[in-house]
This record gives structure tokens, sequence and C-alpha cells, in this order.
């Protein structure tokens, strides 16, 4: 957890912008991250301190100091000696390039350079000398190097968007979220190794019984037969039978070491490292588009990923590729997308299907495959819900668009659904153009159209919807609204009743086919509540106290009594391999579990598309409460 989480109360920090001795007067942490366990001088004292924690070996040190004491021992130290050194040195070895494997990716994200601004002027410098204040200059396609705060972009509305795959939130090096929250490299365990010593520890137990049984048997014969051979061997001053059958004790415990097998850990480390070598080598597990082979990191990875018993996957997404293609349409009660042949049976599509020809569009984006010539007719013909529908589909999101060359359009979304919508609204001949922080330029049916962009109604998880209120060029202003059909249908006017029934059957038959679905909407506004809501939008937005709930009050008022349009379906295809891949977790006796914000038709279907739900299963069991109590009586 990082720490001002911990503290009662947060801990404040104060930062001048560019300003390095007034920073540095502060002691915040430097930007060198390190995931290493060791270093030159704490390997052999902690490696030491971890191997002797293996109880064999524990074992093994103490037998090397009985040896030691000439009254018990009748061997020499060096026969145990010998193959502790040999076992202890085997594994830190393998400790130590494991370890220098760290360091090195360690030095590798260190030393990545990074525009910085020192003393006026923009220099290269390295990541682990980026300090707290700094300003950064990162360009398109860098790596995010600590914490940043964004100042400003070269894009309108300043927007930027960040793949999460390293990305943190307020700090730098060990004090960025990514570092609290990785914790300390732990000296695993495995279950074997937990299995190993319990084995370990019976077979002390055996050998402690055997002892204990010989020295009593050695304490009986000193006190029948033994003082009759002191004539010959006389007993060591002050040596009587209890103090000689002790000394034997200790001494049978050097004799019987054989028992406890000291080779056992080299064995199973040899058998490691060959495991570890298979998953490297294993073909199936190689991906030849990106010529990337499995790589085990640890020798131990075979029986830890023996040991997992539940997998948790965030969401239907990572069963599926995240590339969108906008699949069906319902549009002011007509289902767009599906062919059917004279006699009205519906047909499948597949490769050979004819697709719909958009050659008559330049802006068309090539990639993009409809096979409905329907909706295409009904756009050209000018029928408005058709072109209302695309027309909100070109205004209403948040997507950068870039255009290297004239009409070389290039999208780039921050949700791949996103993408797959603006992209279809761009082939049916309302093409999303350009965009600044006041307006959205799009081409409709090869006419330029410039809106006023009046407000954003941003999507987040609670709301499920996204809004923009714009003024077209005639000044008409309009509200346009996607999300959730269950979020959207409690905020429609009550003329769209028949509407909404027709559209419900459309959006179950999406949802049966596996499709992620939306729900368009919009609602034309008047020009004296807009003046006086975009007053009080004012205030909320620069409000210090209460904003979120002041401006999620604001667009409660709003987005009501719209009239419904249609909805989107969009197809997200399954990753290559995935439903092969959960069978095998299956047969393995590997439960799976999947947490969704998908309607419970589309995550059931993904479910049966990727072998995770399976026909032969009795009855699906879903928890669908919505507090602890709740769910908690839905598992009992």
């Amino acid at each position: 957890k990082h720490r001002s989480l911990n503290a009662l109360s947060e801990e404040e920090r104060h930062v001048r912008a560019n300003d390095r001795p007034f920073n540095r007067s502060y002691n915040y942490a430097n930007n060198a991250i390190r995931t290493s366990k060791y270093n030159i001088f704490t390997f052999l004292p902690l490696n030491l301190f971890e191997q002797f924690r293996r109880l064999a070996n524990a074992y093994f040190l103490f037998l090397l100091l009985l040896q030691l004491i000439p009254e018990i021992s009748s061997l020499s130290w060096f026969t145990t000696a010998g193959p502790l050194i040999l076992v202890l040195s085997m594994t830190a070895v393998k400790d130590a390039s494991d370890d220098i494997n760290r360091h090195k990716s360690d030095r590798q994200v260190n030393n990545r350079m990074v525009n910085v601004l020192i003393d006026g002027e923009l220099k290269n410098e390295k990541w682990m000398n980026v300090q707290v204040g700094d300003i950064v200059k990162l360009e398109s396609n860098q790596f995010v190097t600590a914490d940043l705060l964004l100042l400003s972009s070269s894009e309108p509305l300043n927007l930027v968007y960040v793949e999460t795959a390293e990305l943190d939130g307020i700090s730098s090096g060990p004090d960025t979220k990514l570092m609290q929250n990785s914790g300390k490299t732990k000296f695993k365990r495995t279950s074997i190794d937990h299995l190993m010593n319990v084995l370990v520890l019976c077979i002390f137990g055996f050998l402690f019984a055997l002892c204990f049984i010989l020295a009593i048997g050695n304490a009986i014969w000193e006190v029948k037969e033994g003082s009759v051979f002191t004539a010959f061997l006389p007993r060591d001053a002050g040596v009587n039978a209890a103090l000689s059958s002790f000394l034997s004790f200790w001494s049978y415990v050097i004799v019987l070491n054989a028992l406890v097998p000291i080779s056992l850990y080299v064995s199973v480390e040899i058998i490691r490292l060959g495991n570890s070598y298979f998953i490297n080598w294993d073909r199936k597990m190689y991906y030849a588009k990106n010529d990337t082979p499995a790589q085990a990191r640890t020798t131990t990875l075979n029986e830890e990923l023996g040991q997992i018993k539940y997998i948790f996957s965030d969401k239907t997404g990572t069963l599926t590729q995240n590339i969108m293609a906008f699949n069906k349409c319902s549009i002011n009660g007509k289902n767009y997308g599906d062919l059917y042949d004279f006699s009205g049976q519906r047909v499948e599509i597949t490769e050979k299907t004819q697709k719909v020809d958009f050659s008559w569009n330049k802006l068309a984006d090539p990639k993009f495959t409809f096979h409905d010539y329907s909706l295409l007719e009904d756009v050209r013909e000018g029928n408005p819900e058709a072109q209302d529908f695309f027309r909100l589909l070109a205004l209403c999101h948040t997507v950068m668009p870039e255009e290297k060359k004239e009409g070389e359009l290039n999208y780039q979304a921050q949700s791949p659904d996103e993408g797959a919508l603006v992209t279809a609204a761009r082939n049916f001949g309302f093409v999303f153009r350009s965009r600044t922080p006041e307006s959205i330029t799009i081409m409709e049916m090869g006419q330029k159209v410039t809106y006023e962009l009046l407000a954003v109604l941003d999507f987040n998880n609670v709301r499920k919807r996204m809004s923009v209120i714009v003024r077209s060029p005639d000044g008409k202003m309009t509200l346009y609204c996607k999300g959730a059909d269950t979020i959207i249908y409690e905020r429609l006017d009550r003329s769209c009743k028949k509407l909404m029934n027709v559209t419900t059957g459309h959006l179950n038959e999406y949802a049966g086919d596996g499709l992620r679905t939306l729900v368009l909407a919009y609602k034309h506004l008047d020009e004296k509540f807009m003046d006086e809501w975009t007053q009080r939008h004012h205030e909320a937005s620069t409000a210090m106290e209460g904003r979120e709930e002041r401006l999620d009050e604001l667009y409660e008022e709003i987005e009501k009594d719209m009239i419904l349009l249609g909805a989107t379906a969009v197809e997200d295809k399954l990753q290559d391999g995935v439903p092969q891949t959960i069978e095998q977790l299956a047969r393995a006796d590997i439960k799976i579990w999947v947490l969704t914000g998908d309607k419970q038709e589309t995550a059931e279907n993904i479910g049966y598309s990727c072998n995770m739900l399976r026909e032969e299963m009795k009855e699906v069991f879903i928890v669908a409460a919505n507090t602890a109590e709740g769910v908690k009586q839905e598992l009992q």
C-alpha cells in the first residue's frame, strides 16, 4: 500500500516545478528502481540465510559443528563439509543468475533516456536521474518515466492516450504506485519445498528415535557389561555410564547421517532447471507471429504453475482480442446486419459473402466490412433516423483523429468498441474529421459540417453512458447520448414505449449472439434552458468542493426525456486458442472465475463460445447481487 494511504492523515508534499535545489531539500525518493534481491555485499549473508531455512541444510550445518567436537566425532569434518558446500554453492549460483537478470532489466529501465527541462533548455537525461518537480517532455510511443502530472499536450482538449502496461499515478522511483504495490521480492516456497521439509522432518524423527534407542542400549550395556572392560580400556576422568551414553547418542547421529539425503535438494534443483528449459523449448508455447518463445524466469515456475487452483480473470475482454467489428444495428425499430434468402431464412455470413461496396466514399476505411446493403441504401436515400444514428456516432465519442495524408484517416480510440463505432459512421458517410476544444468537424454525405461543442458529459463506470451537447450550423442545440440499455431506458421520453419494446427484442437477439451492445438516444434543447444550464455547469466544474456530485446532478437533470434512436452491436472476436486453452485448464481441475460488466446474456454466450461454460453443465450459477450481504446469501 502507498505510504500516504497507511498514514491517518495524507502526507503533505511541497514541490516546485523546475526548481531542483528547492525540491532536493525535502529528500524525496530518486527515480531509480530496484527489483533485485541482492547486491554484491548482501548476496552471501542473505542467500545463506535463505538456504539454511531449508531443514536439511540446517541439519548438515549442525552435523558439521558436531564433527568438530573430538569427544563424539568418529568421522572427519570434511566428509560433511564437502557435500554441504557443493549443495550451497550450486543453489547460490542459480540464485545469483536469477538476480543478475533482475539487475539487467533494472539497468535497462533506469538507463532509458528522456527529455528533461534543465536550466531553460531540454536535455537528454537518464530516467534514474529524473527528479521530483522536473518538467519532462514525452513524445508519441515513449514510455512514461515516473508518476507524471500532465501539464499540456499537443492534442486539442489536451487529450493523451496512455497504454496502461507500465502506468502509475503522483511520485518517482520506489515511491511510484507500481513499486509501492509490487512488494519485496520474496523467498517463495513451493509446495514441493514444503513437502521436502516435512519428509526431512520425518527422517529426523526416525533418526533421533534410532539414536535414542541405541543410546539407551549403550547405557544398559555400560552398566551391566562395560565395567568389566575398564581394566583394559579405563574410562576418561569423570565419565560415567550416563555421560558415556549421552556422548554416544551424538556419535550415532554422526555415524547414521547418511539417512538424511543431502543430495535430495540438489536432485530437485536439477529437475527444476530441466523443467524450466522444457518450458522455454515448448513449441506449443511459441508465438510465431511475434517470434516470442515462452520464458521461465525462475526455475521453480513449473511447480508454482502446478499449485494453481483458481484463475480470476478481470473481464470477458481478457478472453477476446479487443479488436471490435461493427456487426449489427437496430435503427428506429428496423434490424440491420443479417442477410435473408428468398424464403425469408437467415443466411450465414462467411468469408465468401458479398461485402457492401464503399468505393463511392473516398474517406471510407478499406478494412471495414459489412454485408447488409439495405442499411447503406436507407442512409443514402436520406432516411432521417438512419442519418441521425450515424451523426450521433460521429459526434459522441472521445476519439482522436490523425490525418498524415489527405484522406488517410487514422483513429486513436480510448476503447476499441468506440473506435469501431466511429469507423462504422465514417464508412456510412458521416466521417469524423477533426476536433478542437470548442468544435467537431464531420463530413456528412460529402458536405463539411462543423458543430460547436458546448459540453462533454463524460463516461464513467457509475454513469455507464456518455453524452455531448452540440450546436449545429443552423443554430439547433442537441444532446446526443450513448450508453448501456438499462441506463438509457430509464431516461427516455414516454413516447418511445413502443419503439423500446421492438429495440429490446433486437438487443436480446444481439446478446444471444454474444455481441456487445449500446443504446443511442438524442434530445433537442431550447436556448433559454441551455443558457441557464451552461452557467450552472461552469460553476460546478470550477467548484473546489463536491465538484463530482454537483456535475452528476447537472448531468442527471439534462439527460432525461430523450428520444430513442436505436442500438449498436459490436463483435469482440475471441483470442486464438482460447477455447482449447480453457479446456486444458479445466482438465487440470483449475477453476476459472470471470468478472464482467457485460449484459448477462452476452457474458454467458462468450462463456459458451470459449468453452468456459459447457452444454453439459446443468445449471449455470450467477452471482448478481449488489451488496456484500446479498452476495453472501447467493453464494450460500
